[in-house]
């Protein structure tokens, strides 16, 4: 039913977030708990959330065409920043809701049950989220990585608003309940702030992280006997895909076999160690006719071929 392990991630984060939408609308409405409904749009954004992510990475694995050169990487960088949005709209309109009822102050019902639902969710989030984290580190998907994160954060609103809801069965302090759904809100704003900001990066084509642009660097440096130098060297990520370009800088003399043996050796090293990646390497020669501290040896052999043949 399902082509890859980041897709059956995706329809499972559907399902769960399906579930937990219908419990909080209905008990939500039962107890006219404000932070409940705000939870209920809060998963209701990961349900959309959800069904982009598994969108996207259906599409984002589809090889290269004719039209898409490159793959469909970026269907999750898209998809990325179009979740993000939505949990910044969601955010503002929480806070919009908590204040129309902080100036109402309409009492909560059955604030035990709220208190049961909202323990229920906090423990289902997490197990869900672990999950997705899990399987986005594996492929590397920005998409799974984001519904993670927004199950991530529910976790975190979830218990506050379990403790909140415990208090107001307590005590009686209704205001808590619109406290609660602002701060809610004000996670939800910076977590889709941090998404947006990271998606754009990608969409924007921005370099590599320092820490793989170092691997990379590493690989050529210990490739010193079979090469002289590099150049030019380009990264950027188009979903979970790694693209690396560069110029490589070989001995004018060495066989062409011999130099397309050295540049697989270098994609496949580097394919092993940071991952899903394409490289694209253009060899050039050394000008060690003119340079004898390019290639001493080769020059040296190039100069006796001469002398033997001015004899």
């Amino acid at each position: 039913m399902f082509g890859s392990k980041k897709e059956r991630a995706a329809f499972f984060s559907i399902i769960s977030n399906t579930t937990l939408i219908v419990i909080k609308i209905i008990v939500g409405m039962v107890t006219a708990s404000v932070s409940i409904v705000s939870e209920a749009i809060h998963s209701g954004i990961d349900l959309l959330a959800s069904a982009i992510a598994y969108a996207s990475v259906k599409k984002a694995s589809v090889p290269a065409d004719k039209e898409h050169n490159f793959g469909h990487g970026k269907y999750e960088n898209v998809s990325a920043l179009v979740e993000a949005i939505l949990i910044i709209l969601a955010s503002l309109y929480i806070i919009y809701m908590a204040v129309v009822k902080f100036s109402t102050m309409e009492p909560v019902s059955y604030p035990l049950v709220a208190v049961v639902v909202m323990g229920i969710s906090a423990i289902s989030n997490y197990c869900i989220a672990k999950y997705l984290y899990k399987v986005a580190k594996e492929t590397d998907s920005i998409a799974l990585e984001a519904d993670a994160k927004h199950l991530s954060v529910d976790v975190y609103t979830s218990v506050g608003v379990f403790v909140s809801l415990l208090i107001v069965s307590l005590t009686g302090w209704r205001v808590l309940d619109s406290i609660c759904a602002m701060v809610v809100a004000g996670l939800i704003f910076y977590e889709g702030y941090l998404m947006t900001n990271k998606a754009l990066k990608d969409l924007l084509d921005t370099a590599l992280p320092d820490e793989e642009v170092r691997i990379i660097k590493s690989v050529l440096k210990g490739k010193n006997g079979l090469i002289k130098d590099y150049h030019d060297l380009r990264t950027r990520k188009s979903g979970s895909e790694r693209h690396i370009d560069l110029h490589l800088t070989v001995c004018k003399n060495e066989p062409m076999y011999k130099i397309h043996d050295t540049m697989d050796t270098i994609e496949k090293e580097l394919q092993d160690t940071i991952g899903d990646c394409t490289v694209m390497i253009r060899p050039e020669p050394c000008e060690h006719s003119t340079n004898n501290k390019c290639c001493p040896k080769e020059c040296s052999m190039d100069n006796n071929k001469k002398a033997v043949q001015d004899e």
